[in-house]
């Protein structure tokens, strides 16, 4: 039988723990929070999901060594822009396992680099046994067992289908993919045009205006991945349009959330004091733009999310902007 841990008891890694439960895999959360644990430990996280019972097969600490002691998979799931310092404190733990698995979608502040390139720098790790697991994974609906599919990459095909048997649940379909780039790019773009899509819901905007955003921001993210390596076809699959239809669209996205507070005329820092958790997009907006301007890609909604994010320009101004910009064929 697989055995995983589970570093990070929020919302994905706790739902993602009880998929990989479910699918005959015994796992071992490791979590900062002593209350958190002790809730796990007798079958739930209500602070994150809340009122959903979590399989006898999990269990929880709050030490980390203890977590990842014989396990085959390691699975990271914890805030994207903490994941350097993590890796930093847990020192060699990643060496042990088999597979390691980034539950994470960002691009790293400072560095830009993707979440795989920071595992392998810091953690140590041969990109050959990092695995990318990413689609319409809302955490709330994969815990009440609703049917979904995800994407399961590594460049290593064997180490992807060792990690899609360790989670696939009768609810939860992966489908392995060598494109790590894309993938991953896939994931972390999709958040900040959730934060254009919410805006645009915030300021009273209808369904063309959030499907051309959607579609517009489904080939900024394709320019991006491709100039970067990325295989044109994944922004087609799961862990392109699929990933960015349930975050743009769902209320029970955190990033669509908060850009629809934006749109409602609160501040960033406004919405942070009234949000629990992270909204990665706010996080990983800069860093996503600055990793195309060094790559010389058009990137027009994540430039002017930015700009919102980080220089206080208005929703207003952003929609302005955008339909200012000078015509072009759709398909450049």
């Amino acid at each position: 039988m697989t055995s995983a841990a589970v570093l990070g008891a929020g919302s994905w890694g706790t739902a993602y723990a009880k998929v990989l439960a479910d699918a005959g895999t015994t796992v071992r959360m490791w979590g900062r929070s002593g209350a958190t644990v002790d809730e796990i430990n007798v079958g739930s996280n209500e602070g994150y999901l809340p009122g959903i019972r979590l399989p006898a097969a999990i269990s929880a600490t709050q030490d980390v060594d203890e977590a990842v002691a014989g396990a085959d998979v390691v699975v990271l799931a914890v805030p994207s822009q903490t994941l350097r310092s993590n890796l930093g404190a847990w020192g060699d733990v990643l060496t042990r396992a088999r597979a390691v698995v980034s539950l994470m979608k960002g691009v790293e502040l400072g560095t830009t680099k993707r979440m795989s390139e920071v595992i392998h720098e810091v953690g140590g790790v041969d990109p050959a046994r990092v695995v990318v697991v990413s689609g319409p994974n809302l955490a709330r609906e994969i815990a009440l067992e609703q049917p979904a599919a995800s994407v399961v990459a590594c460049t290593d095909l064997d180490t992807a289908e060792l990690v899609a048997r360790a989670c696939a649940a009768p609810y939860f379909r992966p489908y392995t993919n060598p494109d790590v780039v894309g993938t991953e790019l896939g994931g972390a773009v999709k958040n900040v045009i959730a934060l254009a899509v919410g805006m645009a819901e915030g300021l009273g905007l209808g369904d063309n205006t959030k499907a051309s955003i959607i579609t517009r921001g489904l080939a900024e993210t394709t320019r991006l991945g491709v100039r970067l390596g990325g295989d044109p076809a994944t922004f087609a699959g799961l862990a392109g349009v699929g990933d960015l239809i349930a975050t743009c669209m769902s209320p029970l996205s955190r990033n669509h959330m908060f850009g629809a507070n934006l749109g409602k005329g609160m501040t960033v820092e406004e919405v942070v004091a009234v949000t629990s958790q992270t909204a990665e997009g706010v996080k990983s907006c800069s860093s996503i733009y600055q990793l195309a301007r060094d790559h010389d890609v058009d990137v027009p909604i994540t430039e002017q999310v930015n700009f919102v994010v980080t220089e206080g320009r208005t929703p207003q101004e952003v929609v302005a902007s955008l339909l200012g910009r000078a015509r072009k064929v759709e398909t450049a």
